[in-house]
């Protein structure tokens, strides 16, 4: 287990020594501010996020995630997001049965390689556990946190805009128009799904503390770690970028 503080700007080799797989990448890990640095040296839990349908997250890169996480955290969390996925399909102009049936499709390759990576890593699940976003519907902290952003969103001038342009931002990926009321909901409602476990994920797995971790700058960060009033992460929240170290493939 890791112990002490770590530049932040840290390059960790994966562990190999748990896993029927080795470990094939290094990783770069850059906490988003100094004390998302010192979280990350507590070294309580880590949240993986894994995005379906996103070919970054090839089978070996979730498992050497997973290894990473196993060798600097007490307790790992690799979650994928299966909320709102078959809505933004269907959002985009596919009809509905085929929405769903992607969504299907995509969402059992991404829980095969994250159920196959903690079960490589930890096959008793004490430290390493497969998560997916939906098993937090029915968490009361989550629900309280998703409630409050919901309210946010309609009171909220800052935390709306900040949502809207982060919808707007991923329709212009798409189309060069700024998109129909439809998709701008879709995309609000997965933000929201997905903005609880950036803001107080210790509070909704019951750990000390907490870094999310993903491959890029997490949405909201700029709003969520800045100072002064209003919608903020919780004390013992933290974020990280995490990539392949240099050398690796590009990350998209």
């Amino acid at each position: 287990m890791r112990r002490g503080g770590r530049s932040p700007l840290t390059t960790l080799t994966t562990a190999t020594t748990t896993a029927t797989t080795p470990a094939t990448e290094r990783f770069d890990v850059r906490p988003y501010t100094p004390h998302c640095q010192v979280i990350h040296a507590a070294g309580d839990h880590a949240l993986i996020g894994i995005s379906p349908g996103n070919s970054y997250f090839s089978a070996q890169r979730v498992l050497d995630l997973g290894l990473w996480g196993s060798e600097n955290f007490r307790e790992v969390d690799i979650l994928y997001t299966d909320l709102y996925v078959a809505e933004m399909y269907e959002a985009f102009g596919y009809d509905p049965i085929d929405a769903q049936r992607k969504a299907v499709k995509n969402l059992r390759g991404v829980r095969a390689k994250v159920n196959n990576a903690a079960a490589a890593i930890d096959p008793g699940g004490g430290r390493i556990r497969a998560r997916a976003l939906s098993e937090f519907t029915d968490n009361e902290e989550y629900r309280r946190i998703h409630t409050r952003i919901l309210r946010l969103l309609d009171s909220d001038d800052e935390f709306r805009r900040v949502c809207e342009g982060l919808a707007a931002h991923f329709l212009s990926t798409k189309s060069d128009s700024p998109g129909t009321q439809r998709q701008r909901t879709a995309c609000l409602d997965y933000i929201c799904a997905e903005a609880p476990l950036f803001l107080d994920t210790p509070a909704i797995f019951g750990v000390p503390s907490s870094l999310n971790c993903y491959h890029q700058l997490l949405p909201m960060a700029e709003l969520l770690y800045s100072r002064g009033a209003g919608l903020r992460a919780s004390r013992n929240q933290g974020h990280a970028i995490i990539t392949p170290a240099e050398g690796a493939p590009d990350v998209r």
